[in-house]
């Protein structure tokens, strides 16, 4: 079954005219991740908020996103609040961009279960400690109370994670979630991805440039380059056998990086 459709899906800048994502479909099936990669300027952020619609300003779309069968893109933007969230749910790269500044973490956390779930603090609190909990935060309740310049990149990324997990939605879509994390924070966070799909068995829309990320987490991988998919399949057909000559590049420049990294680690020059 497939959890998420995207049909000939195009983006533009209607300002300029400039064609951000061209007529891009793929599938995402239930309980599988596919990981979307390309170099920065690729499509793949626009992407991602195309799905959420939450692209503004100037951005326009076409084509068709089906969540369960259900085209979003004919809901009001009303009836799209009640799906972001509960039904679809995005984690962004930046973890201090998801959170008001002004206010404790906690009270974001609330404020959006009580909106999709109609719970109070009590409960609320309750399934978010146990969520926090389960990707290694600790002292949750006391964690709540602070605000986000008081928490890491690694933090706050786990306590979106969290909050998904509370949430329980049918797709989580991840887009550069370890981007702005230092090598530790990076391996505790896809750890943290791996259990959410172990535990939830939902579908995940995993956005990385990073290959090795990729090849830990997904079962399937779409290429962009320049709004385009260039190559898809599975992660072994697209890994062991790419035909374009873009994904070439990309895996071999990742294997140049790994050696010269090993040479550094040697002693070598």
């Amino acid at each position: 079954m497939n959890t998420l459709e995207v049909k000939g899906l195009s983006v533009w800048d209607e300002a300029t005219g400039s064609a951000i994502v061209r007529d891009s479909s793929f599938v995402l099936r239930q309980g599988r991740c596919l990981a979307i990669v390309g170099e920065s300027g690729s499509g793949k952020s626009m992407t991602c908020k195309a799905i959420m619609r939450l692209n503004r300003g100037t951005i326009r779309q076409s084509g068709r996103v089906l969540l369960n069968g259900e085209d979003i893109g004919e809901l009001s933007e009303a009836e799209m609040r009640k799906r972001r969230g509960k039904n679809v749910c995005m984690i962004v790269q930046n973890g201090m961009a998801a959170f008001d500044p002004s206010r404790p973490v906690g009270v974001h956390l609330r404020e959006t279960l009580r909106t999709h779930f109609g719970w109070g603090r009590s409960e609320a609190e309750g399934v978010l400690r146990v969520a926090m909990e389960s990707v290694m935060l600790r002292e949750p309740l006391e964690l709540m109370n602070k605000y986000p310049h008081q928490l890491s990149g690694g933090m706050l990324q786990r306590v979106m994670i969290a909050l998904a997990l509370a949430l329980r939605p049918d797709v989580i879509i991840a887009d550069e979630p370890t981007t702005a994390l230092d090598a530790i924070s990076q391996y505790e966070v896809v750890e943290q991805f791996v259990r959410l799909r172990e535990e939830m068995g939902c579908s995940l829309l995993f956005v990385s440039h990073d290959l090795g990320v990729v090849k830990k987490i997904a079962d399937d991988v779409v290429v962009m380059k320049d709004g385009m998919i260039v190559e898809s399949g599975s992660l072994e057909a697209v890994f062991g056998g790419s035909r374009h000559s873009y994904t070439q590049y990309l895996l071999s420049s990742r294997l140049t990086l790994s050696r010269h990294f090993q040479s550094i680690m040697e002693g070598g020059a």
